[in-house]
């Protein structure tokens, strides 16, 4: 039986993760928090990194996001500091432990990266991150499906 392209999407997720957890484990983090890492030290040189950005880059819930960052707070890879305009707020700020684990971090999600695309042509790639982009705006936009409809009509539900 043929995958159906969210049958893909799991598996290339899943191995992905497998992968990235594996050879994460030595530096004592998670594939979802070398993420966060790097987007955390990308981008709080441009202003503050809040916990929604990371919730809104990442497409997680709010309680999800709580557990990572405080798991990295834990560990002393991130800092929460109030943002002067907002006393509301709290920027995410790396530590130095973060400045340290990016290398190895950067390195980790490149070969990751490397070992995916491995044969696939630029026009390859470009026209999967186009589709991908599309798949995930349909999913965004797709607003007739809810937990409610498919209890009432279990035909229209989505295949596992």
């Amino acid at each position: 039986m043929e995958k159906d392209c969210g049958a893909w999407i799991n598996l290339l997720s899943h191995k992905v993760k497998t992968r990235l957890d594996a050879t994460l484990l030595d530096l004592g983090i998670t594939s979802m928090q070398s993420r966060v890492i790097y987007y955390v030290l990308v981008h709080f040189k441009e202003g503050p990194v809040l916990q929604r950005d990371i919730e809104s880059v990442f497409g997680l819930s709010r309680s999800t996001t709580t557990g990572i960052l405080q798991q990295l707070e834990k560990k002393d890879i991130i800092r929460r500091e109030g943002v002067a305009s907002d006393a509301r707020l709290k920027s995410l700020v790396p530590t130095q432990h973060a400045v340290e684990l990016n290398a190895q971090v950067y390195a980790c999600l490149r070969e990751t990266d490397r070992m995916l695309t491995r044969g696939l042509s630029g026009g390859q790639l470009q026209l999967f991150k186009e589709t991908a982009a599309q798949m995930l705006q349909n999913l965004e936009d797709w607003d007739g499906f809810s937990d409610d409809a498919a209890a009432e009509n279990p035909k229209q539900s989505v295949p596992s």
